[in-house]
């Protein structure tokens, strides 16, 4: 069985930087994002619906998350593949900081903390998957990836935590947490 596949590859006005796409997010956070409308109050976050206008590609990567982490390959089959393996890397990343013991707050700390650190783009020494994506041509493009892409790790770490929570309990989901030591891959951010 292959691993799932962005349903945003047949997407075809997206601004690409290298090989990377930028398509448009469902966020409050600041970034260059084109934005998504927010959802109406009467909708949760947990059930976006994927064919309606509100569904962004962090909702596609939060719901194929754990199906796709089973996968040691993907095939790669368009920029938009790209944002979804980054995307699972840094959840990954994030489910790998909060304790089993973590308050829903301490865990938006560190999380928040971890998306706002400095990260490694593609071409750059310390990025993990430097053979499957394509450096930015110039300064200014590296710029708005950087900026993209710390926009796209904040909103995820802020929809992880929601879904990480989600029950009353005060203590992070143990499905969730049970995702903690694997690797998308073999890799990690």
């Amino acid at each position: 069985m292959p691993a799932y596949h962005s349903a945003f590859l047949r997407e075809s006005d997206v601004r690409v930087i290298g090989n990377f796409s930028l398509p448009n997010l469902r966020t409050r956070t600041r970034g260059p994002a084109y934005t998504l409308p927010q959802l109406p109050p009467n909708v949760s976050e947990l059930d976006v619906d994927p064919d309606s206008e509100y569904y962004d590609i962090l909702d596609e990567t939060l719901v194929l998350f754990r199906a796709n982490t089973l996968f040691r390959n993907f095939e790669i089959k368009g920029p938009a593949d790209r944002v979804l393996i980054y995307g699972i890397l840094w959840i990954s990343e994030c489910l790998g900081k909060v304790k089993p013991t973590m308050s829903r707050r301490d865990a938006e700390k560190a999380l928040n903390s971890a998306a706002l650190d400095h990260f490694a783009l593609p071409g750059d020494p310390g990025f993990p998957l430097n053979a499957l994506y394509q450096a930015p041509r110039d300064r200014t493009e590296a710029d708005l990836l950087r900026q993209y892409i710390s926009q796209m790790r904040q909103e995820l770490a802020l929809r992880l935590t929601n879904r990480l929570y989600a029950d009353e309990s005060g203590k992070p989901s143990k499905w969730w947490l049970s995702f903690q030591k694997r690797r998308f891959m073999g890799k990690s951010l």
